[in-house]
């Protein structure tokens, strides 16, 4: 895939572990969340409530919303618990550099897991 695409929005210093920001990108507001395995980027609001994904908690790869309680996988944006069913949406996300002054850089092009039926 061509980075020619990828938008820098971020500094990694600017994530805390364990937390998301809200970003906007093109008109599609998206969590920027980092965990243990990285920073993943994901459609901010919940395709059950329409609420703000990004003021939910971090658990492990998942961010869960915190109306319902619904979480969502950072990697593939599936719904891991109900009352979510539909997914979210994912952003291709790069680093470029080191530390807390590497650039995050995000393809604001939405990616929806393929559907298995």
């Amino acid at each position: 895939m061509s980075t020619n695409n990828m938008v820098d929005v971020a500094r990694a210093g600017d994530l805390a572990p364990d937390s998301a920001l809200k970003i906007e990108l093109e008109g599609q507001d998206i969590a920027l969340v980092r965990c243990d395995e990285g920073v993943f980027a994901i459609g901010n609001r919940c395709s059950h409530a329409d609420v703000d994904l990004s003021e939910g908690e971090v658990e492990g790869c998942a961010l869960e919303c915190w109306l319902h309680g619904s979480q969502f996988d950072l990697r593939t944006g599936e719904p891991l618990s109900l009352p979510a069913l539909e997914p979210v949406p994912t952003y291709r996300v790069d680093i470029v550099g080191d530390g807390d002054d590497a650039r995050v850089l995000i393809d604001p092009t939405p990616q929806l897991p393929s559907s298995s039926d």
